[in-house]
C-alpha cells in the first residue's frame, strides 16, 4: 500500500499551493480565520510552521491502528484538510467509522473533493462546531492543534464530554502549541521556532504579521495545564509522547 500525503490529501510538497498570505506589508492585520484563502494554502502553511507535523500525523495513524475497536467511531475533531483522518484510514485495519469534523466550510469542501471514492463509505464529513458535536461509541478521538483555538473557559467541558464519549480503553490524542513556565526557556523556544520558519522560507515580515493575526485566536497553555485538565476530565493515564520545540502531543487513555 502506498503512503498517502498526509499534509494535504492527494498533494505532494511540490504541487501544494505556496503560502504567501503575509508576504506583503498589511495595513490592517485581521484576526486569523480558516477561510477560503487559508484553506487554499493550509497544507503548505502548517508543514512549514509546525515542527514535527508530518511525524505527528504519521504516528497518529499508527496509534489509532493500535487503539481502534471494531464497530466503533474514530473522531478527527478540527480535521482541516483531513491529514489525521487519512492517516487513520491508512493504518486502521478493523471495521470502524471515521468521523471528520470542522466548522470551516472551505476545509470540509476541499477535503470532500480529495477523498478517493473508495474511502467515502468509511469516512463521514461533518461541517459543525466540535463544541456541539455528538461524540459517542468512540475508541479514538483526535484533537490535533484544535483545542488551542477554543475559548479557555470552554476547554474543560469539551474534554469532559470527550471522555464520556470514549469507550473503555479508548484513546484521546491532544496536540497543542505549548507555553513553558520558565520565561528564559519560553524565549529560547520562541526564538528557535522563529528560526525554524525562516529556514522553511518565511521572512521576518511574514512571521511577525501572522503572529499578530493569531494573537487573539490561538491561546497556548502549559503542559502541566493540559495534563491537569485531562485528569480533571477523568483520564487516569496521560503522558506526553512527542515534543518538538514549543509543539507537543499528549496521549490519554480511558
Amino acid at each position: 500500500m502506498s503512503q498517502p500525503s498526509y499534509g494535504s490529501p492527494s498533494m505532494t510538497k511540490r504541487t501544494r499551493p505556496l503560502d504567501q498570505l503575509y508576504a506583503k506589508p498589511l495595513q490592517d492585520i485581521v484576526d486569523f480565520t480558516f477561510d477560503e484563502t487559508v484553506t487554499h494554502v493550509f497544507a503548505d502553511m502548517i508543514n512549514r510552521s509546525v515542527p514535527g507535523y508530518a511525524h505527528v500525523i504519521n504516528m497518529i495513524g499508527i496509534l489509532a491502528g493500535q487503539y481502534a475497536q471494531p464497530h466503533s467511531h474514530l473522531y478527527d475533531l478540527g480535521c482541516s484538510l483531513g491529514a489525521c483522518t487519512l492517516s487513520m484510514q491508512h493504518h486502521v485495519q478493523t471495521d470502524a467509522t471515521l468521523i471528520a469534523v470542522d466548522n470551516a466550510p472551505a476545509m470540509i469542501k476541499q477535503l470532500q473533493t480529495r477523498l478517493p471514492d473508495k474511502t467515502k463509505p468509511h469516512i463521514q464529513l461533518r461541517c459543525e462546531d466540535i463544541q456541539t458535536t455528538d461524540v459517542h461509541n468512540a475508541s479514538v478521538i483526535i484533537l490535533n492543534y484544535t483545542l488551542q483555538f477554543i475559548d479557555l473557559t470552554r476547554r474543560q467541558d469539551i474534554l469532559r464530554k470527550l471522555y464520556h464519549g470514549l469507550l473503555p480503553g479508548g484513546l484521546l490524542i491532544l496536540s497543542e502549541k505549548i507555553l513553558h513556565p520558565d520565561a528564559t526557556t519560553q524565549h529560547t523556544l520562541e526564538t528557535l521556532h522563529h528560526q525554524f520558519k525562516k529556514t522553511n522560507g518565511y521572512s521576518d515580515l511574514e512571521i511577525a504579521q501572522k503572529r499578530a493575526a493569531l494573537e487573539q485566536t490561538l491561546r497556548p497553555e502549559s503542559m502541566d495545564t493540559h495534563l491537569k485538565r485531562l485528569q480533571n476530565a477523568g483520564f487516569e493515564h496521560t503522558t506526553p509522547w512527542f515534543q518538538c520545540l514549543n509543539f507537543a502531543s499528549i496521549m490519554a487513555i480511558k
